[in-house]
């Protein structure tokens, strides 16, 4: 396999981590500067070129993209995409996890622990909101903050309102999360590489300090983690498009928490705590993924016309509920049932004698018609305005 590492820092600890295991691998491997590419388009033809040299053919790029060049980093990760390279982070991925309220707006539309958050730009707004997740202490956070800066604790309102007025000042976004109180000062960090978490470790603030993060002086310790941690992690790392991600997760008294999806984990604190090869992990996954590439099923499958790709659902009451998928007609009807998602679990390529159940979400192919008629009406739903309750009304006799 020959693997570009996009970085701007060939001499950090990750980056000469992923160096050696490709090499222990008897892989090709190079570092590229992400700014040092330009990016030509033109018909039928995206090129790109590196220190003004036309790039030889790459199998795979493994980004690590900072914060402070995510606009052009990720149109060059882009550009990689459009010329069919593997990438083991896809532009839109990094995008969406790089914003903290992209990324809590993607994932609140899924059954996925966050933090009650709110975000406003009208100063008459902040004490309303606050009040809504559950009143201070809250953490306001900077949009695109990293290693723990930009975090900030505040007990009082006065403090909360101060200090998110004196952010907007400057033209900073920020963040207003409720306080997970019962897990002060400590969080957990899953790698998830694929459809596995290969490492975790527990982050454990010092001192007076609230942010656990190794880069404030945080400790680490290496933590077990139960399936439920693992789900989450996993899942939140695909519900952002990402393949390979560092999870950070909050101790909640209801689950696990997310706080964080970084698309460019740092390995130092990591393997120094579990003393794993994570580097190797990231390798061996990407050399998996150039030999069996995964596919956009939504883009190929809908080539032909009339056909698709949709999600149908099985609602309470329907008539497909303890029908196997052969009883249930969906071949005779051209439908076939890609995967199964039921509870938060993916059933892929879904026996015949499976038996459908309520609530279960069936991604299909097949004949956009027959389709159609089988999907539930959106209805909007309705917000029932809070009632006031109104003291008891004297009766009076009417007199005529």
């Amino acid at each position: 396999m020959k693997l570009a590492i996009l970085s701007r820092e060939p001499n950090s600890y990750s980056t000469k981590r992923l160096v050696e295991a490709c090499r222990k691998r008897d892989h090709n491997v190079k570092v590229l500067n992400t700014l040092k590419f330009a990016i030509d388009i033109e018909e039928e033809n995206p090129d790109l070129y590196y220190k003004q040299k036309r790039i030889t053919l790459y199998d795979a790029i493994l980004p690590r993209i900072g914060a402070s060049i995510t606009y052009y980093g990720t149109a060059v990760v882009r550009q990689f995409q459009q010329m069919d390279v593997f990438c083991a982070n896809s532009a839109d991925g990094i995008l969406n996890s790089r914003d903290k309220l992209r990324s809590f707006q993607i994932l609140s539309k899924h059954k996925i622990g966050i933090p009650p958050t709110t975000f406003v730009r009208d100063k008459n707004d902040v004490l309303p909101a606050i009040k809504r997740i559950g009143g201070v202490p809250v953490v306001i956070k900077l949009l695109e903050g990293t290693q723990g800066i930009g975090v900030l604790l505040a007990d009082t309102l006065e403090i909360a309102t101060s200090i998110i007025e004196l952010l907007q000042s400057q033209k900073q976004n920020v963040l207003i999360q409720k306080f997970v109180a019962e897990s002060k000062g400590k969080d957990i960090r899953a790698i998830v590489v694929g459809d596995q978490v290969v490492a975790a470790m527990r982050r454990v603030a010092q001192g007076q300090e609230f942010r656990s993060n190794v880069h404030r002086g945080g400790k680490t310790e290496v933590v077990e983690l139960d399936e439920v941690y693992k789900e989450t992690a996993i899942r939140a790392t695909k519900i952002m498009g990402l393949s390979i991600a560092g999870v950070d997760m909050l101790e909640g008294k209801d689950g696990p928490q997310i706080m964080e999806i970084n698309s460019s984990p740092g390995l130092e604190g990591i393997e120094s705590c579990s003393k794993l090869d994570v580097a190797g992990a990231f390798i061996d996954y990407i050399a998996a993924q150039v030999d069996f590439p995964e596919i956009d099923v939504r883009q190929r499958l809908t080539v032909s016309k009339g056909y698709g790709v949709t999600e149908i659902y099985i609602p309470k009451g329907s008539e497909y509920i303890n029908q196997t998928i052969l009883g249930s007609g969906l071949r005779e009807k051209d439908i076939n049932v890609l995967t199964l998602h039921r509870e938060g679990k993916v059933i892929p390529n879904p026996k015949s004698e499976r038996i459908l159940q309520s609530e279960d979400r069936l991604l299909c192919f097949g004949r956009l018609d027959a389709m159609k008629k089988l999907i539930p009406e959106k209805t909007q739903k309705r917000r029932r305005p809070k009632m006031k309750k109104l003291p008891p009304v004297e009766e009076k006799n009417d007199q005529f």
